[in-house]
């Protein structure tokens, strides 16, 4: 017997109620709570008859997941080794870091192929430009390959139609947010659409074995608008990041059925499109003065890759009642427990009456707690006016007593410190020997800083 249940839904949020209101009790719109009848009996009927067979796990060929490698190394690095055929990749980041770019240059690649790496058929939905616009930016990248196709269209029907007519092995929505389906309610972009057509793309991944990638707009607080359910749903979801006043991007996987999240990828932004960088440390030190007071050179692990970056520091007195706090591309927390511990447990009281600034130079940030010993030093560098020597790397976390502590990956971040051909490195007592830098182990704080400034400790 086929009973029918009468609920309501939300147009904007998709939220259900068992009776109609004038308020939607989950996003607060007025006015959007809709009829959405649904047939009890024919739903279970349908869902009994259309459903699949279980079979054993051991039976499952896992060959079957392969990857295509997108002729990008470090989009592949943090893919695992490229796109799985079936997946779904979710790529967010602010607006203008460079994701149509990056996309654009990946569809190319792949379409064009390479020596050991085959030609692949790509869709390029282009819902948010012409297709004379998608040229121009192909143009100025590079070459154009004949397997990369471009479509301005927005309607989901009429892709998924097209997908089964042109059979990619890789389609790219730019973006999600602006495609629509005609059978959803809401306008293009909200949480009811953005839900819907995503559900139709993980739908048409899986069936036909069809790499997809969808490009997500996120909101000023950097997280990925639309609803939370859009990560869920997708296999990867990868983070786009850089300043857009720096050529350096960033690329990072937040999610990864395929693979670990341990990996990063870095780009630099030029006239010609993203490029590689193969020595991201070098490049971040390439204008770096040496011997410069408030400067400290530290080796962080992003990810599980070390690089050397610099920290600089800036310590100025002012009259006024509420000095200025201010770090970039710094942790404010680690930042503001730093000022405090010297404050404290080193003795600088003076610094309750000064203006003090911090900055990671060249577009990178950081919330590795190994950059903390480095912090300490560059301030107290600043206030003293004493330069740490140049060819000095330090690393350690500071712990609440002032003491130095071990960080993960120490061997790995003062082996690269050593490849780039720094001397001396400022460690935790705990550190191991390296090969080719000279060890300078301390307990504490003020120990630390004595080794560093090359001269009793006397803020001024």
């Amino acid at each position: 017997m086929q009973r029918t249940r009468v609920r309501y839904r939300c147009g904007d949020c998709g939220a259900l109620a068992p009776k109609w209101v004038g308020c939607c009790a989950e996003c607060g719109a007025w006015g959007t709570l809709v009829e959405a009848p649904d047939a009890i009996g024919a739903v279970r009927a349908n869902a009994a008859a259309s459903a699949g067979a279980a079979v054993p796990l051991r039976s499952i060929d896992p060959g079957a997941a392969t990857r295509a490698s997108t002729g990008i190394a470090e989009l592949d690095r943090v893919l695992g080794g490229g796109l799985v055929a079936g997946s779904v990749t979710l790529l967010g980041g602010e607006p203008g870091v460079g994701k149509s770019t990056l996309l654009l240059q990946a569809a190319v690649a792949m379409a064009a192929g390479d020596v050991g790496r085959p030609a692949r058929r790509v869709l390029l939905v282009a819902a948010e430009e012409s297709p004379e616009q998608v040229r121009m930016r192909a143009e100025r990248l590079g070459e154009l390959a004949d397997d990369l196709l471009v479509v301005a269209e927005c309607s989901v029907p009429n892709l998924l139609a097209l997908a089964d007519t042109v059979a990619p092995d890789l389609v790219v929505i730019d973006s999600i947010q602006t495609v629509h389906d005609p059978d959803a309610t809401g306008v293009p972009g909200s949480v009811t659409q953005v839900r819907d057509c995503a559900s139709a793309f993980v739908r048409l991944a899986k069936e036909r074995g069809i790499a997809v990638v969808l490009v997500g707009h996120v909101t000023k607080d950097g997280a990925l608008a639309g609803p939370r359910v859009l990560e869920h749903m997708v296999d990867t979801v990868l983070s786009f990041e850089g300043d857009r006043h720096h050529a350096l991007r960033t690329l990072r996987a937040v999610k990864h059925r395929f693979g670990a999240t341990g990996e990063l990828g870095i780009f630099a932004m030029t006239g010609t499109g993203l490029h590689e960088v193969a020595d991201a440390s070098a490049m971040l030190l390439t204008d770096r003065r040496p011997g410069a007071a408030g400067s400290v050179v530290v080796p962080v692990m992003e990810a599980s890759r070390p690089l050397l970056v610099e920290v600089q520091a800036l310590v100025a007195p002012t009259p006024a009642a509420m000095p200025r706090r201010q770090a970039q591309a710094i942790d404010n927390g680690r930042f503001a427990m730093t000022v405090a511990l010297l404050q404290r447990r080193c003795g600088a009281s003076e610094l309750v009456s000064c203006d003090i600034f911090a900055n990671i130079v060249g577009g990178m940030r950081c919330a590795d707690p190994g950059a903390d010993l480095g912090l300490a030093l560059a301030i107290a560098s600043a206030w003293t006016d004493v330069p740490v020597p140049p060819q000095t790397v330090v690393v350690g976390e500071v712990g609440l007593g002032g003491e130095v502590r071990s960080v993960p990956g120490l061997e790995r971040r003062l082996s690269e410190a050593a490849r780039i051909g720094f001397l001396q490195a400022i460690v935790p007592e705990s550190a191991p020997d390296i090969d080719g830098i000279e060890l300078v182990r301390v307990g504490d704080l003020p120990a630390a800083m004595g080794a560093a400034l090359a001269a009793p400790l006397e803020f001024r």
